[in-house]
């Protein structure tokens, strides 16, 4: 008796055939959504170079790349492609031309599942970039993302979680866009990107154990802000020329037990802002950083402190810290081993650690802190003079800020 020869699934031959053979007839027939929603489950969709039409809608677990030359074309018209599944990727495509409607939130990419892979694709011409909608687990890798040429107020953001867990958002290039945002997202990480030219650099807000970690960061009006986020870590991060509006590089509100550790933060209007802890446990514990040539390196604001600043860097500031007002913050803080350039102590043992403790007080600079319409006079040589006669020949009692015990020589 004969039997009949084996023969392969269809659904199996069908995925062979586009992984090996790239379907070049592809770039002459256009419809790519066809051919997605033809693929079986577990296909890899190799597309030929060309440019296709969007929308373009993956609902199923299968991979769609394109070798960095399939570029497709939202037309101006809504979200280039969204990600409706679990256990998809996206590699190596050209996303561009999305519709411009803030309500709408039109993007480059959209994921709303789980498990997804989104890398290496090229995102241009984008109201927002990469958006994650209630999506856990996904990794958002080396993606290029280029936002639409707008006023800085009128951009979308490069990239959005909101109500999405344990993501990896890593080695990523975002400019021209308005801020990277994660919202009521706790537990992902945002490792290794680098980011120009926007308003937020990171807006972290309710996302507690966010890790932020190896971040390059410029020319952006406001750095990372962390917003009601109990246990972020800021690691390794690279924060300059945040200037515009009085930005800080780095902000904290209302977010206790963060680390702030071994970041580089330069040419900032102010480089740490933060509040009082809201508790004696839910303190900030600041240290290996180095803050340099910042309009403030650190500022302070409440009724007490608490926060842990320990072995720092403050270098050429031109207010070293501030603290809000007479009895607020400063003093209260634990501040120990760090260095300062303008430290006029001694270190006869040769320890390394200055012989007397470094002090930060303030005489008629005071006014400009405590009235902030005065601050326009800040360093004018009026106030220079004034601040010199009083430290000279005090007519009050000047307001102590910081007394750090054992100042590091270099």
């Amino acid at each position: 008796m004969k039997h009949a020869p084996r023969t392969a699934p269809p659904g199996r031959l069908f995925a062979a055939l586009l992984t090996l053979l790239a379907l070049p007839v592809w770039a002459a027939t256009q419809d790519l959504q066809a051919l997605v929603d033809a693929a079986p489950p577990g296909a890899t969709l190799s597309i030929a170079p060309g440019r296709y039409a969007g929308p373009i809608v993956v609902a199923k677990p299968l991979t769609l790349q394109g070798g960095g030359k399939a570029v497709i074309d939202g037309g101006d018209k809504g979200t280039v492609l969204t990600v409706h599944t679990s256990g998809a990727t996206v590699r190596g495509l050209v996303l561009t031309g999305s519709g411009a409607s803030v309500d709408a939130m039109d993007s480059g990419i959209v994921v709303d599942g789980d498990a997804n892979r989104v890398e290496e694709n090229v995102v241009e011409d984008a109201l927002f970039g990469i958006q994650v909608h209630q999506g856990n687990r996904n990794r958002i890798e080396r993606n290029r993302v280029t936002g639409k040429d707008l006023e800085l107020g009128m951009r979308g953001d490069g990239l959005r979680l909101w109500n999405s867990r344990d993501n990896v958002v890593a080695a990523n290039a975002f400019t021209r866009v308005r801020d990277l945002t994660l919202a009521n997202s706790p537990d992902n990480r945002i490792l290794g990107n680098r980011l120009d030219d926007g308003r937020y650099a990171l807006h972290v807000v309710f996302s507690p154990r966010t890790l932020i970690e190896g971040n390059v960061i410029s020319h952006t009006a406001t750095g990372i802000v962390v917003l009601y986020s109990e246990g972020a870590i800021l690691r390794r991060n690279a924060v300059s020329h945040v200037s515009d509006g009085g930005g800080a590089c780095i902000t904290f509100k209302d977010s206790g037990d963060g680390l702030i550790e071994n970041n580089e933060v330069l040419h900032c209007a102010v480089g740490l802002l933060a509040n009082a802890p809201l508790s004696g446990e839910r303190v900030l514990t600041i240290r290996g950083n180095r803050f340099a040539h910042n309009a403030v390196g650190m500022s302070f604001y409440g009724e007490q402190g608490g926060h842990r600043i320990i072995d720092n860097r403050f270098e050429h500031n031109l207010v070293q810290v501030v603290a809000g007002a007479p009895g607020s913050t400063g003093s209260a803080n634990v501040w120990h081993a760090n260095y300062w350039s303008d430290y006029q102590g001694f270190d006869r043992n040769g320890d390394g650690i200055g012989d007397t403790p470094y002090e930060l007080a303030f005489f008629a600079d005071r006014i400009w802190m405590e009235i902030p319409k005065t601050k326009f006079f800040a360093n004018s040589p009026a106030f220079e003079l004034l601040d010199f006669l009083e430290r000279l020949a005090p007519f009050s009692s000047p307001h102590l800020v910081l007394k750090d015990d054992a100042p590091r020589m270099k």
